[in-house]
């Protein structure tokens, strides 16, 4: 028996169960039981799926460890977890000092968060050492602030300007691959949840003349956020808000399109590790 099979007796069952038209109850339990009957399934076994795979989930909160405090670089760290949380559906708050993230959401998607960020932090620094092992930024020059002499003044990049900018670029651009994939998955959520439900009217003698909401993709992630955002605001104790990377130490447009590159080829891993997230993160406000 396919879990399938199993989920498409398990809505029978459930739209049988909700309604007040008895006659609609009727056709629906008839339909649930022709297929489970073709399947040789007990409509017991199906109950008890529905049972199991609805399961109530709730949000929580994780304290995720960005790096150890002093060490340069964990802003555009903190920017490649945020680019990921977004994209499935984290609400997050930033220490301080960027040494860690408190992500709210469900275990779920904090897990495929916390699994595709560890892939992809590697690949991050791995580039960007790459990147400053060349020395090709060395040829560019910038324009930057003394605060010593009170002007501005042109010069080399340096290899922390250099490694910044890199970073930077390279966790926008994942952001970017990320809220595609899940516009994108989600969207196909809804085509094949309005394919089913054209089958199930098919299938279902009362339904064949009524409309069934198209929705319920859309609505179920809507609710998963909304959820979430009830959480966040019964659960943090932040105040303030995290400025992000500030570019104190200059900007190399060299080493942007260098990093941008590098973000465009890396590997994503599966689409179960993008998660689709369905949220966008709310604030990232300073440890309390």
């Amino acid at each position: 028996m396919t879990d399938r099979t199993l989920g498409r007796i398990a809505a029978l069952l459930r739209k049988a169960e909700s309604t007040d038209n008895a006659h609609e109850a009727d056709a629906y339990m008839e339909a649930a039981q022709r297929i489970a009957t073709s399947a040789s399934i007990d409509l017991a076994v199906a109950r008890a799926h529905t049972v199991h795979r609805e399961r109530r989930a709730t949000p929580t909160q994780r304290e995720i460890v960005i790096g150890e405090a002093g060490r340069r670089g964990l802003r555009t760290y903190v920017e490649l977890f945020l680019a990921i949380a977004r994209a499935n559906g984290l609400t997050c708050d930033v220490a301080r000092n960027s040494t860690r993230v408190f992500a709210y959401g469900f275990d779920s998607d904090l897990d495929a968060t916390h699994a595709l960020y560890a892939s992809l932090i590697v690949q991050m620094v791995r580039a960007s050492d790459e990147f400053i092992k060349s020395g090709t930024y060395a040829a560019e020059r910038v324009e930057r602030y003394s605060a010593t002499r009170r002007r501005w003044e042109v010069g080399v990049v340096s290899p922390i300007t250099a490694r910044l900018s890199f970073q930077r670029a390279f966790a926008a651009r994942i952001g970017t691959r990320l809220r595609e994939a899940r516009e994108a998955a989600t969207a196909e959520a809804i085509q094949r949840e309005a394919i089913q439900q054209e089958a199930l009217r098919r299938e279902t003698a009362a339904g064949a003349n009524r409309s069934e909401p198209a929705t319920g993709v859309a609505l179920a992630l809507r609710a998963r956020d909304l959820e979430v955002a009830d959480h966040y605001r019964a659960n943090s104790t932040a105040r303030g808000s995290w400025r992000g990377s500030a570019a104190s130490a200059g900007h190399s447009r060299h080493a942007s399109r260098a990093g941008d590159r590098a973000g465009r080829a890396a590997r994503l891993g599966t689409e179960r590790e993008i998660g689709g997230g369905r949220g966008q993160i709310g604030r990232a406000g300073a440890e309390p």
